[in-house]
């Protein structure tokens, strides 16, 4: 019998593998992802202090459903309290996700209310 790792095994592994090289620095912090079947969550983590600066999810807006206008509101929560904090450049992590769907919405929410990266 042949046995196949689980979606989310094979997520980790791709996750460590960017993860070698993306890092977030204080000028330019990491934007990670994870998303969950129910929600979705964002942090700007600065990598050199080991510090989540900045973070926002979909539990925390109280938003029922987790799609693709979530994903965009979520994006734009996480990048309103960045630019209140004087953060205006970082880096995306994926967080091993395919760069579509829930994913890339967040990213365009996020670029949309003012996010360089």
């Amino acid at each position: 019998m042949i046995k196949k790792e689980s979606r989310n095994v094979s997520r980790i592994k791709r996750h460590e593998r960017i993860r070698k090289n993306i890092s977030g620095t204080e000028t330019t912090p990491r934007l990670d992802v994870f998303r969950s079947n129910t929600n979705i969550y964002a942090q700007i983590i600065d990598d050199t202090k080991g510090v989540t600066l900045v973070s926002a999810s979909s539990l925390e807006l109280k938003l029922k459903k987790c799609d693709i206008e979530t994903a965009t509101k979520v994006g734009a929560e996480v990048a309103k309290k960045a630019l209140e904090k004087g953060i205006t450049e970082v880096v995306f992590d994926r967080g091993g996700y395919k760069y579509h769907g829930r994913v890339k919405a967040l990213a365009e929410g996020a670029r949309e209310a003012g996010l360089k990266f």
